[in-house]
């Protein structure tokens, strides 16, 4: 299994500013943004430069001033959803992971866990539709890849942006003015 760096998630204490930050110094262009599904609804924003990426980084508000690191999680991808389900069951047998998450995006299908000094780590494999973001739900990492992709799809195919992954990238691209 060949694990590649793919974003990072940042708290924030100043979304705006932040966004600002990131499209005039790296070209970023805002790519979703939207309330997670947690206790006070922070908001979270998806930035890209590239059409292959639905995102590069993605920043989330609520950061205090108590808070030493800014760092969310970092995530990697892999290869397959087999990938995935292999780090599931290598993370649920090392006892230094005191727990972990199986998490599809609609877009992506995640395994989300913590090092043992508390950093976040998000291993996922993209999915074969766009889903706008966020969005998240469970998944059952027992069913077969081809039930677990059936179950997403079922999950988000009536989401407003739902797409095939190819349509997206295709017009991404051309905003990216890659083609």
């Amino acid at each position: 299994m060949q694990v590649r760096w793919s974003h990072s998630v940042l708290k924030v204490r100043d979304i705006e500013a932040m966004i600002a930050f990131y499209t005039d110094m790296l070209d970023f262009v805002v790519a979703d943004r939207g309330p997670l599904p947690l206790p006070g609804e922070p908001e979270i924003v998806f930035l890209s430069g590239s059409s292959s990426d639905h995102h590069q980084l993605a920043l989330t508000d609520g950061r205090g001033e108590e808070d030493a690191s800014s760092l969310e999680h970092n995530a990697f991808r892999v290869e397959s959803l087999t990938d995935v389900k292999t780090m599931i069951d290598k993370v649920s047998k090392d006892p230094r992971v005191k727990s972990h998450m199986p998490l599809t995006h609609g877009n992506a299908i995640s395994v989300y866990f913590s090092d043992p000094e508390g950093n976040g780590i998000e291993v996922f494999c993209d999915s074969p539709w766009h889903v706008k973001q966020p969005a998240a739900q469970g998944w059952d990492p027992t069913m077969s890849d081809e039930e677990v992709l059936a179950d997403v799809k079922a999950k988000f195919e009536n989401d407003s942006e739902f797409r095939p992954m190819e349509e997206y990238r295709a017009a991404k691209a051309r905003e990216f003015g890659e083609v």
